[in-house]
């Protein structure tokens, strides 16, 4: 789930600005410091953020590092970009799973049948719902 271009200058301008508030206050080569620090570590995060994986293989359906086994997996629904705000609001369960990345329009919510998991649902984001959804109940 790679974060998309038009999300990158944002928190690139923000490191920039405060970068920048840091070089007006120190002359010097001191002053260069906050950009080869920020600029750098804006970028890490940025990758970070989009490096989560969402896939099924090995009989489980694994979530970046979160991992369930797929016989424990009951009713599959995909959810659009309508729907997304009311399962990420009003509908959300306080004890379900989730990974949300507001960049992506779908979700994917997966029933917990385990009777031992308090965890009641998996809801997650995929730019793929419909291949998700069919590799989970194929």
């Amino acid at each position: 789930m790679y974060v998309t271009w038009w999300f990158w200058p944002l928190p690139l301008l923000a490191a920039v600005l405060l970068a920048a508030e840091v070089h007006m206050g120190f002359p010097g080569v001191r002053s260069w410091l906050p950009y080869a620090v920020l600029l750098p570590l804006t970028l890490v995060l940025i990758v970070r953020m989009g490096s989560t994986k969402v896939e099924v293989s090995g009989g489980e359906l694994r979530v970046g590092e979160a991992h369930i086994p797929l016989s424990l997996l009951g009713e599959v629904e995909v959810i659009g970009p309508d729907g997304r705000r009311a399962a990420m609001g009003r509908e959300l369960d306080p004890a379900a799973f989730v990974l949300h990345r507001g960049w992506v329009k779908h979700m994917v919510r997966v029933r917990v049948t385990d009777p031992e998991d308090p965890t009641p649902y998996w809801l997650v984001s995929t730019r793929h719902p419909e291949r998700l959804a069919a590799a989970l109940k194929g």
